[in-house]
């Protein structure tokens, strides 16, 4: 089984900063992808930034040039640096991780955390 536990979600005004982070533990397979997704009232959850153990980042158009994702592979954290938010960056923001291995898809999601954005 594998945890993923957010933190560093709250209440920023526009133009402001927020930095979330992710621990992961449990049976964690060390080539996988740690990743952000976020989920705003009425939409479908989408995907803000990916970034797969030693590979390139993939960022969502709409945050491009503004948020930044890393990761800490020995300690199994991911964080998302928000910089420059905006009312429309307003969602419950998902960490997530996920790998391939011997045909089958591992697919794992934190509880969420609150990040909203006023104007």
């Amino acid at each position: 089984q594998v945890q993923l536990v957010e933190s560093g979600g709250g209440l920023v005004q526009a133009g402001g900063s927020l930095r979330l982070s992710c621990a992961a533990s449990g049976n964690i397979f060390s080539v996988n992808t740690m990743a952000w997704y976020r989920q705003a009232p009425g939409k479908q959850r989408e995907l803000v930034a990916a970034l797969p153990s030693g590979g390139t980042t993939n960022y969502a158009d709409s945050i491009k040039g503004r948020f930044t994702i890393s990761r800490e592979d020995a300690k199994n954290t991911v964080s998302l640096q928000m910089d420059y938010l905006k009312p429309e960056d307003t969602a419950v923001y998902y960490c997530n991780t996920n790998w391939w291995r011997l045909g089958r898809f591992y697919n794992y999601w934190g509880q969420g955390t609150q990040v909203t954005v006023s104007s």
